[in-house]
């Protein structure tokens, strides 16, 4: 489970950014996820609030916010900006598996709906990131 994992890296790193800022509470964290990492929403919030220490009076009472941001690609040949659901998607859940894993895979079983070419790269859509933490 890699949501776990995710979700320990988040909570670390709002810490670390906390102390460097100087605050005694972090009141929020706005987490955006990549479309590409096909976690669980539901399983990542559920171990985001079991790795907050209980004992770390900063995170008391945070609140946690995510947003699933959308795959985007860019056609090399044509220029063509285009999304997941504009290709039609992958044909299978294993193909869809594959790109999780391993998001270059993405040309083998996607191509450009303008121009039909498979040389294209990610814009958007990877990664987990932290897009801002408040607190005072």
């Amino acid at each position: 489970m890699h949501e776990l994992a995710l979700a320990e890296a988040v909570v670390a790193a709002s810490l670390k950014a906390a102390a460097e800022q100087g605050m005694s509470r972090i009141e929020r964290i706005d987490v955006r996820i990549g479309e590409l990492q096909r976690i669980s929403r539901e399983v990542f919030e559920f171990a985001l609030r079991e790795v907050m220490p209980a004992a770390d009076s900063r995170l008391a009472g945070t609140e946690i916010t995510l947003e699933v941001e959308a795959a985007r690609f860019r056609c090399r040949p044509c220029g063509n900006g285009f999304s997941v659901s504009d290709t039609g998607g992958p044909a299978s859940e294993d193909e869809a598996e594959a790109i999780h894993f391993i998001p270059e895979l993405a040309h083998s079983f996607l191509q450009c709906p303008a121009c039909g070419s498979p040389d294209f790269e990610v814009t958007g859509g990877r990664g987990v990131s932290i897009e801002r933490l408040e607190g005072s």
